[in-house]
């Protein structure tokens, strides 16, 4: 069962996340940050992977705790889903085209967090939702999920492209990355015997 819960409290949030690396891409996020709940709900859908998060943050300072928080708890409930990651593919990548935006995005499952963030915004906000977020998002992501995440922008002018892109294309390399990969059942992807 590649399912896995997480609860996570600290003085400053309190997140609850479930996943299902096996679903259709059902989604229930509520965070108390309309746009990054926007950006959860493509990275579930597109990731096919259903997710369910729940985040109580100190909103009343700004969505920094809340945004991050969000992503050890997703990264750590990936971990937990994934188990010894037998059998899947292991890598991803993807090359989303949105609009004016094209995003890239590689990634391994590695178990050795590591970002290279190669994505400038041409504005500070959308909306209220401070760019500077959709890096730390990742970050967290990468860092508690042990994904070596590499993300590049080609093109963009639109913050908001820019952003839904980088979550989209995160999110189908994510997907061909978790899914059990049919010729190496029972495989660890690995020659080092452990990842």
């Amino acid at each position: 069962m590649r399912k896995a819960t997480i609860n996570r409290k600290t003085a400053e949030t309190e997140i609850a996340v479930e996943i299902n690396l096996d679903g259709t891409g059902r989604y229930r996020n509520t965070t108390g940050v309309g746009f990054f709940d926007h950006m959860l709900d493509q990275l579930a859908r597109h990731s096919l992977i259903d997710m369910v998060v729940s985040a109580k943050g100190d909103l009343h300072i700004d969505d920094h705790h809340t945004v991050e928080d969000t992503g050890i708890a997703l990264g750590q409930a990936l971990t937990k889903a994934l188990g010894d990651k037998t059998g899947i593919r292991r890598y991803g990548h993807f090359a989303l085209a949105m609009d004016d935006a094209r995003l890239d995005c590689a990634l391994d499952l590695s178990g050795r967090p590591y970002l290279v963030w190669n994505v400038a915004f041409p504005t500070a906000q959308i909306g209220t939702f401070d760019t500077e977020l959709v890096r730390e998002f990742f970050q967290a992501l990468s860092t508690h999920g042990g994904i070596t995440l590499h993300m590049d922008k080609v093109h963009g002018i639109n913050s908001h492209h820019i952003a839904e892109a980088a979550f989209k294309a995160a999110a189908k390399a994510l997907r061909m990355a978790v899914e059990p990969d049919p010729r190496a059942a029972g495989v660890l992807p690995s020659t080092k015997g452990a990842l």
